[in-house]
């Protein structure tokens, strides 16, 4: 815990996030009490040159993950506490959309496993009173799907990095973390949403941040299922359950960065509170052609799972 200091103090995955990067992503915390993460500038070239070998851009230890960007900036993310930036130039304010990215991506995921909250990679939504995660590799629709979802009465909870905690007898909940989401030009396209009304992500000339304030859910809900997305050769849209056996694993592939899990030292509590997680989720594989346009099929299908797994719960 920080003692509050002048710079702004925000709210995401259940976190008070004090910062002197602005993060006007971010909603600010409601809360007067001290900061959970502390966002600071600091000199780590020294620190970067003692861990740096010439092949990895990181280095995690059990209580500190540190890693470069080339021409950006050396990040340090310590015991799930603080984030220290050190640009390598003059930050100016593009440079300032650079690092929030990474703020908000890898250092946010880091500092969530070294909080022991699991941090995975995809969508949540809120579909009922229970929130559901999408989850698949960059590109597999996952930030579509949830948008298409949004706009039949659903809410966001989290896009890119989704926080799940357990709760009591190690039932999971998805955290809210803000009201933005990331959509390709494709993705714009097939909502009839114009590009020039969204900012461009830095790093992705066709990826925008797409505010979505009147769509948003803050408050924790419980984890009810979670869906992976895959492209394949097929000639139309599938799902199908994932069995036991499988669980583990889409679980530890879908994990956010979790190249960091071994280096420090969390391979161990990864497993264990997956497999505690595992036991009280519907967990599916929803299939789709890679080059067609599939979306709303995919939102039926999902909702109709999602229909049939609730009518089972209230028999």
């Amino acid at each position: 815990m920080f003692p509050a200091l002048k710079q702004p103090v925000y709210q995401a995955f259940g976190l008070t996030i004090q910062s002197e990067l602005p993060l006007p992503e971010l909603q600010p915390s409601p809360h007067n009490r001290p900061a959970d993460i502390a966002v600071l500038y600091a000199d780590l070239s020294d620190m970067w040159s003692a861990h740096s070998d010439g092949r990895k851009s990181y280095h995690c230890s059990p209580h500190r993950i540190v890693f470069r960007v080339p021409g950006l900036a050396v990040f340090a993310v310590e015991d799930g506490t603080s984030i220290r930036i050190s640009p390598e130039e003059a930050i100016y304010e593009d440079h300032e959309d650079k690092l929030r990215l990474y703020v908000l991506g890898t250092c946010m995921g880091a500092a969530l496993l070294q909080r022991r909250i699991l941090p995975l990679h995809g969508s949540a939504v809120v579909i009922g009173q229970q929130a559901y995660a999408f989850v698949g590799h960059s590109g597999h629709g996952k930030s579509t799907l949830a948008s298409a979802l949004l706009q039949r009465g659903c809410h966001l909870l989290s896009d890119d990095v989704i926080a799940v905690k357990l709760g009591d007898q190690d039932k999971p909940y998805a955290m809210p973390a803000y009201p933005q989401q990331k959509l390709w030009q494709e993705s714009l396209d097939v909502f009839g949403l114009s590009s020039d009304e969204y900012r461009p992500l830095f790093d992705r000339e066709t990826k925008y941040a797409v505010p979505v304030a009147s769509r948003f859910t803050n408050e924790a809900l419980p984890l009810a299922g979670v869906f992976e997305l895959v492209k394949a050769h097929a000639g139309e849209v599938s799902i199908r359950p994932v069995n036991k056996l499988e669980r583990l694993p889409l679980l530890h592939r879908h994990t956010y960065r979790n190249m960091f899990l071994e280096g420090s030292g969390l391979t161990k509590w990864h497993f264990d509170a997956t497999a505690r997680m595992a036991a009280h989720l519907d967990m599916h594989q929803l299939v789709r052609p890679a080059e067609a346009l599939t979306v709303q099929q995919l939102t039926e299908l999902v909702l109709h799972t999602v229909g049939e797994a609730s009518m089972m719960l209230d028999r």
